[in-house]
């Protein structure tokens, strides 16, 4: 009898045969207690991305130097690989089990490289589905409605994305600096999916999903959050206070008014991402001091450590345990805080003053869930807005992902988000509910004979020196040349999955083990006697030892 074994979904570079004989026990003999199989694992990294990536995969086609497949594996689950590789913070390679050999492989980095590749050559997205005459309405154009808007395409959905800015992108246009992200890659990409026929309308608002069901079959809410939450801090008349997102956004929009208002001195309350990103900007634009606020100590502080290592490299001062009492005209008055045993700040009742001509709110965003207000069956609470397990609102049709849900944000997740609602979405047009397939079991790094893998030390991006791009908006991390991403690639150790590296079939003392061809293999039991060399061989972990059936 012979069984194949289907990869987990995505999961797995080769389909693997397995031959389990028959009548085991009687060919084998009481001798066998257990024997081999091939088992599809998941790797760690795949199992982090909020995305869904098949991170291995990709990787795989990438260390074979087939960038055009390897790109089109990444545009499987996310649009947006070359804005990805320089705004996730890839969690993936906090996953990765190479850390715990040498260093993560870097996963971003090779993203960025292929997204930028895909850009330079021009590679397009091949929509395979026949139209299913469904039309779907996307409300905002941030990373999740992006998301969303191209997967309904691929399906063949009509798709037309409404947003109130004045170009697509969301938060990634108005919430995320240039220097981060290169507002040329953003609208690449963007115009890829247009290029779908995705239709774009910009400077639209939408009040009322719905009006907007009447005109659409299905309608997916992603608005983000791009309104600065609102805290009262007694401060004067003189006193020149503004909010982050506001402030990032007329940067953005070219708003002359900006630097003017922020002055010289400015100070930036809040210890987010946000946060971090007003202060080097103010800084970008002119500020001679920049300095951030925050009421806990760094290793509390919620910004990424990049950002902040970033920030310090181009002089932006910290002020930990800190936060404002007062603003009156060019002096905040601050308030020393000290941590309770549970980690919170408290009061110290001890005060200074800070000179700075303006103070800049970044302590988190929120959502104009407007659009949903009243309508019967959303639920909204502590604002955001609750959701079913295939997210949609408690308003047949009306789905909601992104910011205005439960959930961590970041660019990532939204993504992820824009993903799964699609499949959600396409399957209730169709009158099915989607099931996501079964996760395997994670592969582990004791499962591993990590000696096969020489030495090879993680590439590194090179950064434009802190003096240098703290006066411009030119992109700060730079990205890795052909030969050192094709290096990085090939560091992956393919975790839990076979990749054909003939070890099985050379080490089995029997000739237990056929090779079909070129990564795929089988296991005749009739010789097999069990000593278990194969499983012990194998670099990435994708034999185990079973208990023999009786």
């Amino acid at each position: 009898m012979t069984d194949t074994v289907a990869a987990n979904e995505g999961h797995l570079p080769f389909a693997i045969t397995l031959d389990v004989g028959s009548s085991l026990a009687n060919e084998t003999g009481s001798w066998r207690s257990e024997r081999p199989i091939y088992e599809d694992l998941l790797p760690p990294c795949n199992a982090q991305c909020p995305a869904g990536e098949n991170i291995q995969q990709w990787l795989y086609y990438a260390e074979e130097g087939n960038y055009e497949a390897a790109w089109r594996e990444i545009m499987v689950n996310n649009p947006l690989p070359a804005t990805m590789g320089r705004v996730c913070y890839h969690t993936c390679e906090t996953a990765c089990n190479r850390a715990q050999v040498d260093e993560a492989v870097g996963i971003n980095a090779i993203e960025r490289f292929l997204g930028d590749k895909a850009i330079t050559e021009g590679w397009k997205v091949k929509k395979t589905a026949e139209p299913s005459g469904k039309k779907v309405l996307v409300v905002g154009s941030g990373p999740s409605g992006l998301s969303a808007a191209y997967h309904l395409s691929l399906l063949g959905h009509e798709v037309t994305v409404r947003d109130l800015g004045e170009k697509p992108g969301g938060m990634m246009r108005y919430g995320i600096p240039s220097y981060r992200l290169p507002r040329g890659v953003l609208d690449a990409e963007i115009r890829r999916i247009a290029e779908m026929g995705v239709v774009f309308e910009q400077n639209t608002r939408v009040d009322d999903v719905e009006v907007a069901m009447k005109e659409f079959d299905a309608v997916f809410t992603a608005v983000g959050a791009q309104i600065g939450k609102n805290v009262n801090v007694p401060a004067g008349a003189a006193s020149k206070i503004m909010d982050a997102v506001d402030m990032l956004r007329g940067v953005e929009e070219g708003d002359e008014d900006i630097q003017p208002l922020l002055g010289r001195r400015v100070v930036v309350y809040g210890g987010g991402n946000t946060a971090v990103d007003a202060a080097r900007t103010a800084k970008r634009l002119g500020a001679t001091e920049s300095v951030i606020l925050y009421r806990r100590t760094r290793d509390r502080m919620p910004a990424h450590d990049s950002e902040v290592q970033e920030a310090e490299e181009e002089g932006i001062k910290m002020r930990w345990l800190s936060t404002v009492n007062h603003v009156d005209g060019g002096v905040i008055t601050i308030e020393k805080m000290e941590l309770d045993e549970n980690g919170f700040p408290q009061p110290t009742g001890e005060f200074e003053e800070l000179a700075a001509d303006s103070l800049v709110m970044a302590l988190g965003q929120e959502s104009d869930l407007s659009l949903l207000e009243g309508v019967e069956g959303v639920e909204i609470e502590n604002g955001v807005v609750k959701v079913s397990s295939q997210m949609m609102t408690g308003r047949e049709g009306v789905f909601a992902g992104g910011d205005m849900v439960p959930a961590e944000k970041n660019v990532t997740v939204a993504i992820g988000h824009g993903k799964k609602a699609a499949r959600y979405i396409d399957a209730w047009l169709r009158g099915a509910t989607y099931v996501p397939p079964e996760i395997a079991q994670i592969a582990t790094l004791d499962r591993m004979n990590t000696w096969y893998y020489s030495d090879a030390p993680k590439q590194v991006r090179e950064r434009l020196e802190g003096v240098r791009r703290a006066s411009n908006f030119d992109e700060v991390v730079r990205g890795l040349d052909e030969e050192s991403a094709l290096f990085e690639a090939r560091r992956c150790m393919s975790c839990g999955n076979c990749f054909g590296c003939d070890n099985c079939f050379g080490v089995c003392p029997d000739n237990a083990v056929i090779k079909i061809k070129p990564g795929e293999y089988k296991f005749n039991y009739d010789y097999c006697k069990g000593c278990g060399v194969c499983a012990e061989e194998c670099p990435c972990g994708a034999i185990t030892m079973i208990p023999e059936e009786i």
